[in-house]
């Protein structure tokens, strides 16, 4: 049967009930609210599968961070995804592959991505001979979403604001929009960052850290220790230095924080995903949004002196994490103490009704734009940053309609449903495998800050977690649909059932797209049997998925390393290891823990920036005179320098070793840099210098290994 698609209707509703005196609302197979990418995905699938769908989007973006600058793809494992989701990543291949896509820009081998030299290797891509590119500017994945969208026959609505769920029993009916509409359907899938349509149906959902007791877990609640994206040199809190009286300066909370490992409602920390360039003819001007009070920047500016009077000096790749993009622009994300991050400024945007969110939503681009015009324009700004800070700009090309910036707030958390499976960190251990998977996770379990408080009367951020997983792991169907007591016709394929940290891994744009998918198949066997979406025999499921190319088993993935899935165990690698938390550091170096492999708790790196300022020396205590074997760990990517200077000091003299940090190590196990003779005791060393280097310059540690 051709599946029927329905466009705009008009409705006359009763003042008091949205329900009471409506035409009749717009029936469809399955009705999808919220036209992020895992909506779009969803809509694709249900027309795939021959059922009338309706795509509804309650702001006027399509495509979520997907189209809204979040350019640089957060992965994990390339081969875990497929389906949908990988198509849009070949598409966006086919678009970089043509000569005319490159205008800012030289054209680049796209098809390198496949070959491992974007972001890892693509094993999938190498199979199949369909190359995937995963980064890309937020104007093409929205013309690579149209186009699936128009093949699909599927026409998005927008402006949909969610009011009411009407119910029967445990079935959803019909939904009304504050603009009068209602839309009836057999199956209803929630695709918004929030879990409003979740949330009005009844469905139970939690929001904040659970804490670790709750469910056995580790990384969950009230941090301890925050090491990254904290303040590295003191920053007084208070409005008149040392006087507690005085208050705090503007974005720092009061109170200690809470006990580790306890509970909250805190939420991590929202931003935008900037679209910025250096390009002459395409950049913008930085200019002050309305209402702009330099003074609310304080806390940026004594950091930013803290860090001249020690010595080191910030820059821009300090305070912000510009990735590149095609066409000389980029996704640019936090970093750091205090940047893109509206830390602490989020808590009441989950639950909040729309006016709350508009001005949630308000306030961080007001923040955002502020922290740019600063960096600037400050005079309390060394000149030498103004100036780098002067030579980037935002997009003019990008975002035309909203001034260039991005439309779409990084929501990276919101609410979460509770169902009879709750995803947690025990899964991305491989400590529990469900065995109804219906995809793949496979990032690490990443949480940003969470809070801004004073310690010991200093500033420190507060929540940070950066912990990989072990390996791709499955996520329960289960997860995605809710109790059966609750509603029986209804997903939730991003707001799932899943802890806080467990969720900080499975927040992922590729896994929105794959769950948006499975749910539709779902959705599709559901009508097509007549059953609540609890009874869908999930051996027919499986089967489904796996015809539409989705991954839905870690069966083949190898296990990377228990609890930091990323990191090489000292031990197992024998010699003697010296990481980079035993270096001596020359520069200000930037720790990292997303790509591995790395020892330890990760790596650090330079940031691109300083290039010949920074080094960092590996000095071992060698038992005993003799020839040892020198080897490297690093882990490898696109953005890497291929010509990293590497010295070695032996008892023979210094030797300089050129290693291209974009080659992974063989097998992830350390790269040899030759036999050396060394005296017993710390009179060798190695070191990691950055001088001419054309990447980013990797720092993690050094292996020496007698050799008889």
């Amino acid at each position: 049967m051709k599946p029927r698609f329905f466009l705009a209707l008009a409705f006359a509703f009763a003042a008091n009930s949205p329900f009471s005196m409506a035409a009749e609302p717009a029936r469809v197979d399955i009705v999808i609210y919220g036209g992020t990418s895992g909506g779009i995905a969803a809509a694709i699938a249900a027309a795939r599968e021959g059922k009338s769908a309706l795509l509804l989007e309650p702001s006027r973006h399509l495509g979520g961070l997907t189209t809204g600058g979040l350019g640089a793809t957060d992965i994990g494992n390339k081969a875990a995804i497929g389906g949908i989701a990988r198509e849009f990543y070949e598409r966006i291949h086919q678009h970089y592959a043509k000569p005319e896509a490159w205008k800012w820009d030289k054209p680049q081998d796209t098809t390198k991505s496949a070959a491992g030299q974007e972001r890892g290797k693509d094993p999938l891509a190498e199979k199949t001979g369909r190359p995937t590119k995963w980064t890309f500017e937020p104007h093409v994945a929205m013309t690579v979403f149209k186009q699936m969208l128009r093949e699909a026959k599927v026409e998005p609505l927008f402006g949909q604001r969610l009011v009411s769920v009407r119910k029967n029993g445990a079935r959803i009916v019909e939904i009304a929009m504050e603009n009068g509409r209602v839309f009836a359907g057999k199956m209803f899938i929630d695709a918004t960052y929030e879990g409003d349509l979740m949330a009005k149906a009844g469905v139970s959902h939690t929001v904040g850290r659970e804490a670790n007791a709750q469910y056995g877990e580790t990384l969950n609640g009230v941090r301890a220790q925050t090491p990254h994206h904290q303040f590295k040199v003191p920053v007084d809190p208070y409005v008149k230095p040392g006087d507690l009286s005085s208050g705090l300066l503007p974005f720092i909370q009061p109170g200690d924080g809470g006990k580790p490992g306890d509970g909250d409602k805190a939420v991590q920390a929202y931003n935008y995903r900037l679209c910025m360039t250096k390009v002459p003819g395409n950049k913008t001007a930085w200019t002050a949004p309305r209402g702009y009070d330099e003074k609310k920047y304080e806390l940026l500016a004594r950091l930013i002196e803290a860090h001249v009077a020690a010595g080191k000096p910030l820059t821009v790749g300090q305070l912000m994490n510009p990735g590149r993009m095609p066409n000389g622009k980029t996704d640019t994300n936090n970093n750091g103490a205090f940047s893109t991050d509206f830390i602490g400024m989020n808590y009441d945007y989950p639950d909040g009704d729309f006016a709350t969110r508009d001005r949630i939503a308000r306030e961080h681009e007001h923040y955002i734009r502020g922290f740019l015009y600063f960096l600037a324009t400050s005079k309390r700004v060394p000149q030498t940053l103004r100036d780098e800070m002067n030579s980037w700009g935002l997009a003019r090309d990008e975002f035309a309609g909203t001034r260039n910036f991005p439309p779409q707030m990084y929501v990276r958390e919101a609410r979460r449903m509770i169902s009879d499976y709750v995803m947690t960190e025990h899964e991305c251990r491989w400590e529990r495998k469900p065995g109804d998977g219906v995809g793949l996770g496979a990032y690490g379990m990443d949480s940003h800050n969470c809070q801004r408080l004073v310690k010991n009367g200093r500033v420190e951020n507060e929540g940070d977690v950066e912990v990989g997983v072990r390996g791709p792991y499955p996520i329960s169907y289960r997860s995605i649909v809710p109790k059966a007591s609750e509603c029986e016709n209804f997903f939730v394929p991003i707001c799932l059932s899943a802890t806080h940290i467990a969720y900080g891994s499975i927040r992922m744009e590729p896994v929105f797209m794959i769950l948006g998918q499975s749910s539709a198949v779902a959705a599709a066997l559901a009508v097509d049997g007549g059953t609540p979406v609890q009874k869908v025999i999930y051996e027919q499921l499986a089967a489904r998925l796996k015809q539409e190319g989705q991954i839905i088993t870690n069966e083949g993935f190898p296990a990377r390393q228990p609890h930091t899935a990323n990191a090489l165990d000292p031990a197992k690698l024998g010699g003697i290891i010296v990481d980079d938390a035993q270096a001596q550091v020359t520069g200000e170096w930037s720790h990292g823990a997303t790509a591995g492999p790395f020892v330890g708790d990760g790596y650090l790196h330079d940031g691109n920036e300083d290039k010949g300022q920074k080094r960092v020396r590996f000095v071992p205590n060698l038992p005993s005179a003799g020839r040892y074997e020198v080897r490297i760990i690093y882990s490898a990517l696109s953005n890497r320098a291929s010509n990293v200077p590497v010295v070695v000091r032996s008892a023979d003299g210094e030797k300089t070793v050129t290693v291209n940090q974009k080659v992974p190590l063989p097998g992830d196990e350390p790269l040899s840099l030759g036999t050396f003779r060394f005296d017993a005791g710390a009179n060798g060393w190695l070191e990691i210098r950055t001088d001419g280097t054309d990447g980013h310059v990797i720092a993690d540690a050094v292996q020496f290994v007698p050799v008889r």
